[in-house]
């Protein structure tokens, strides 16, 4: 059987890196719901489950092209530090919100500051990572 777009299914995953370092799990959470064709996961994670019954796992590793994408260069950025507001310190490891011209909210991650400029990255943090996610469909409705 193969699931289509418009099908709700109840997923349980955990999600790991090539080296093994884990970035996210289910397991001790509710099942996470998606809804096929929707967009609600990347590409490679919801082509591993349509083909999947209730109660069946699959262990699949998405190429970063099928998951966030490769790391854009593009989108990180040197900014000023006298460009932050002054009760905004940057910081190593601080998320921030940044607004295009036109409104839109990008999330964008501290990831080095030096003594005049800070380096952002917009990039998503799993962008230019192979992804392994261990899967399991709980359910189908």
């Amino acid at each position: 059987m193969t699931l289509e777009a418009g099908t709700k299914v109840l997923v349980h995953y955990t999600g790991t890196l090539d080296d093994g370092t884990q970035f996210d799990s289910s397991r001790e959470r509710e099942p996470l719901e998606i809804i096929l064709g929707q967009d609600m996961v990347i590409p490679g994670f919801e082509k591993a489950i349509v083909d999947l019954e209730p109660g069946q796992s699959v262990t699949v590793t998405i190429p970063e092209e099928e998951a966030y994408g490769p790391h854009n260069e593009e989108m990180v950025i040197r900014v000023p530090k006298t460009s932050f507001p002054p009760e905004i310190v940057p910081t190593v490891g601080e998320q921030l919100v940044l607004r295009s011209p036109d409104g839109n909210e990008l999330p964008a991650l501290i990831v080095d500051v030096d003594d005049d400029e800070a380096t952002l990255d917009a990039n998503h943090p799993l962008a230019g990572f192979a992804l392994t996610f261990e899967i399991e469909l709980v359910s189908i409705g």
